[in-house]
């Protein structure tokens, strides 16, 4: 399986407060069936973004982890959320903040108090070369209570991550059946972690893909945790494995944005 949400990097944000911390969390990963994994640092007002001391950060882990003989292959990008700073820096330079500089970009969007302008920004992201992928929106407690919201994203091109332990229950009641949504309507696009430390918030996925595969079908657990994030983290395009449900069925013809956007995703 492929984790592309996960704070393994030791000191930069609220994961891993260290190289032990980092090691211990690999080893689980490694031992739930995780073969890859993206590094992200929060890139947020809270704490310094820095590509050259993630890229150090990432190598000294590496190294590490071979000499522990830990079977995981290391990638690069960030939990990005939307400052005025952090698009325009992202506009002007997609790889800067992209999974291995490759064009995917991990999106977290407020909690509360959701920018208006949202939809604009996502354009922009994508004008610029990026694919936004929206992080836990089943978490959201604004998008819990007005979920329709991620219909006009998810027409625009927009991508969805859920969280493997939101649908195993472990992020609560309304996490879990928001997620259990998304599936059934096949919004969802990948499963990772978003992994901070070794108990309460773990890397684990094994759990939640066994639960998809059993619930909806193995075919869509196998894009969800292996074939869609396998190309994320490689720069590729991918088939969905199922068309979304409902998401057009009111739309009569494609807007500007779904236009554009089709343009984009067809490059």
């Amino acid at each position: 399986m492929v984790d592309i949400h996960h704070h393994l990097l030791p000191g930069l944000d609220d994961g891993s407060d260290s190289i032990e911390t980092s090691v211990a969390m690999a080893r689980q990963a490694a031992a739930d069936g995780i073969t890859h994994i993206v590094c992200t640092p929060h890139a947020n007002g809270q704490y310094t973004y820095d590509p050259a001391v993630n890229a150090a950060k990432t190598d000294e882990l590496r190294t590490r982890l071979a000499s522990e003989g830990i079977p995981l292959t290391l990638g690069s990008g960030c939990d990005f959320h939307l400052s005025f700073d952090n698009v325009n820096d992202a506009k002007k330079d997609a790889a800067r903040f992209s999974i291995n500089g490759l064009g995917y970009l991990l999106v977290e969007v407020p909690d509360y108090g959701l920018p208006p302008g949202l939809t604009e920004t996502f354009y922009e992201l994508q004008l610029a070369g990026l694919t936004p992928i929206l992080t836990h929106p089943e978490r959201n407690p604004t998008l819990q209570k007005e979920p329709a919201r991620l219909m006009e994203w998810l027409r625009g091109g927009v991508l969805i991550q859920v969280t493997a332990d939101s649908l195993t229950g472990h992020k609560g009641k309304h996490a879990q059946r928001m997620a259990q949504d998304l599936l059934e309507k096949r919004w969802v696009h990948f499963l990772a972690t978003d992994a901070h430390n070794t108990t309460s918030r773990p890397p684990r996925m094994r759990d939640a893909h066994d639960l998809v595969a059993t619930k909806y079908s193995a075919s869509y657990a196998h894009a969800l945790c292996l074939t869609n994030p396998l190309a994320v983290f490689l720069g590729k395009q991918f088939e969905v494995e199922d068309e979304p449900r409902t998401l057009f069925e009111d739309v009569k013809e494609p807007n500007w944005w779904q236009r554009v956007a089709a343009v984009l995703n067809r490059r």
